[in-house]
């Protein structure tokens, strides 16, 4: 990738050392391997990233949208999300790198239905002292745990139930609250496969029936699985994820409007314009020239130097 101010800076998940499928390393640590202006830059990762703010007020950015941190703060980034740290240097934290393929892969031989919870979880979360404290401590532990001399499998096993005992602690921290009823498991595992669809599928699918044919259902439970989930209908989801690349590209390259309008699957410009319109009350046009990146990205060997900050 080129240097370009404009573009976003691609991390793949390539770690130093020991190749595990995940990697703890603190916010410090991080502003040690990576210049001033690679942090500054705008990211978009190809792996899980889970921040956990332990001191300061940061403001962080995921799609456009600031996320006001404090101490107790998660913000959990999924992979192709966009992701700025913010102009706050004055803050720490811990940061968890993982694969989707460590989430997708079984224990002791059982699916990991019961993962496809950890897409109900919100981009921040805020955490009491009390549940702070413990989210530390089994970070603190898998960071040690990353660094024994034991078998390479039994390290990534012992990690692997680490993760997930992390992730179900949080999600049942998000529910704890308001004890709100979970959908249910048929509606979390149809709206699961759903948003990996449109994740792939958003630039070329645009119709509800396409997902509903892809899934073995029709449009009409496709929907209800969505209300039942995301509270919102499949349609809105998939025009929401449409609108959100077009957002990326507006802002972070130098394509043309006509260029991303083919990109996204528009087969006239005037369409895209009018679709961006409608979802974002801006046209395409304005929408650019009020969010043009400022940031410089990382030169085509910072990805590999920063490592996804792991080197």
């Amino acid at each position: 990738m080129r240097g370009d101010k404009s573009e976003i800076t691609r991390l793949d998940y390539r770690p130093p050392g020991v190749d595990l499928d995940i990697e703890i390393f603190q916010v410090s640590e991080l502003r040690q391997r990576a210049t001033h202006e690679e942090l500054r830059a705008s990211h978009r990762y190809e792996f899980h990233l889970i921040i956990c703010v332990t001191q300061g007020t940061p403001i962080q950015f995921v799609d456009f949208h600031p996320v006001a941190c404090a101490p107790g703060s998660v913000v959990v980034i999924r992979p192709g999300q966009l992701h700025d740290f913010g102009r706050d240097t004055d803050w720490e934290g811990w940061m968890l790198l993982f694969r989707s393929e460590f989430l997708r892969a079984s224990i002791d031989g059982h699916p990991n239905d019961y993962m496809l919870e950890i897409e109900r979880l919100p981009v921040h979360l805020l955490l009491g002292v009390p549940a702070l404290r413990t989210v530390t401590q089994s970070i603190v532990r898998m960071r040690a745990d990353t660094r024994s001399i034991a078998r390479l499998d039994m390290v990534q096993a012992l990690l692997k139930h680490e993760l997930c005992a992390l992730l179900l602690r949080l999600i049942l921290l998000r529910h704890e609250p308001d004890r709100r009823t979970v959908p249910p498991g048929k509606a979390q595992q149809r709206f699961a496969k759903f948003r990996e669809l449109v994740e792939r599928k958003h630039a070329s699918w645009h119709q509800v029936a396409d997902y509903a044919a892809a899934l073995g259902c029709t449009e009409r439970s496709l929907t209800r699985a969505a209300l039942d989930v995301d509270g919102r209908t499949a349609k809105q989801v998939i025009a929401i994820r449409l609108a959100l690349e077009a957002k990326r590209l507006l802002a972070h390259t130098d394509l043309s409007i006509h260029q991303i309008a083919g990109e996204l699957g528009f087969d006239e410009p005037t369409n895209f314009s009018k679709f961006f319109k409608r979802e974002s009350e801006l046209t395409p046009a304005f929408f650019r020239r009020r969010h043009r990146s400022s940031t410089r990205s990382l030169p085509a060997h910072g990805a590999a130097g920063a490592k996804a900050a792991g080197r």
